[in-house]
């Protein structure tokens, strides 16, 4: 069966990001002029996903605003004739279908997937997370797509993570079978480093089958009394084999401070109109502080 249905959780509070995401939603942080939901949304989009759940909470309501139509807006760049910025404005109204779905309070990742069950219903779908930004000519959610119909079981998006990361992911033991795909043999939530497994973290790709579903709910509350998707992926690894998959492509994690900014900058590059006057300010930027540590 084609995976057509995409969840992607929102409703985290971004406390990383505070005071900023008081009142905005870390998944609105714009990556110069466009939020970082719209790349997620885009991923989805492109690895052929035609139905998207957005999973919110409280004070999110501005990620639906987004991607609704905007009326007065389009009559006054109407007026304006201002014709690029009226496409753009509603090239982003009109990109998929998008349902909401609201998380009363923050119970996890997995209790975030839980919302979307009715839903999703017996389908296969993949799960985008909001704040991770993968860019790559073959979408990351693709490439999952592409093994999922490959293997007919649930898949992961892996990658090496730092041994001070280690944790802040879930981290796998798996057995590799070619040079990108692991049969997944256990999983551990945010281990400290003596306690991980290996250095591949899961990151905010998946594809699942719905039997996801019943091992979320059999798994409970687990790490910070949550309920998470980590132990819902270990317990349906224990009756169907599930895989791993070393996505190709470049990873930013825009929930983190580091990442967000890496995300600007490498964006700012790409884009025609910024990259030569960034490559200036940078190269001023680092010219003033080789001579500052001169001085020191």
């Amino acid at each position: 069966m084609r995976v057509k249905k995409a969840i992607i959780p929102a409703a985290g509070l971004g406390t990383r990001f505070l005071p900023a995401t008081k009142s905005m939603p870390k998944e609105m942080l714009p990556i110069i002029d466009t939020p970082v939901i719209q790349y997620v949304v885009e991923e989805a989009i492109d690895s052929g996903i035609k139905d998207i759940i957005i999973i919110t909470g409280r004070g999110k309501r501005a990620i639906e605003d987004y991607f609704d139509d905007s009326p007065e807006l389009e009559m006054y760049l109407t007026k304006k004739n201002d014709t690029e910025l009226l496409k753009l404005v509603r090239d982003v109204s009109s990109l998929v279908d998008i349902h909401y779905i609201r998380q009363k309070e923050p119970k996890g990742l997995g209790d975030a997937v839980l919302r979307a069950e009715k839903h999703i219903g017996d389908e296969p779908f993949a799960v985008l997370l909001g704040d991770d930004i993968i860019v790559n000519d073959k979408p990351c959610t693709a490439q999952l797509i592409e093994n999922f119909e490959k293997y007919k079981k649930s898949i992961i998006a892996v990658e090496e993570v730092s041994y001070e990361k280690l944790s802040s992911y879930g981290i796998i033991k798996g057995k590799p079978i070619d040079d990108s795909i692991y049969v997944l043999e256990d999983i551990i939530e945010k281990p400290t480093p003596v306690a991980a497994f290996s250095n591949i973290g899961a990151v905010g790709r998946y594809v699942f089958t719905p039997e996801i579903f019943d091992c979320i709910r059999s798994a409970g509350t687990g790490f910070e009394s949550e309920i998470q998707l980590t132990d819902g992926i270990r317990l349906l690894n224990k009756s169907q084999n599930i895989y791993a998959c070393k996505f190709k492509g470049t990873r930013f994690d825009t929930g983190d401070r580091l990442g967000y900014i890496k995300a600007i900058v490498n964006f700012a590059l790409k884009n025609e109109n910024l990259k030569e006057n960034i490559i200036e300010y940078l190269n001023e930027i680092l010219k003033m502080e080789k001579e500052k540590g001169k001085k020191l």
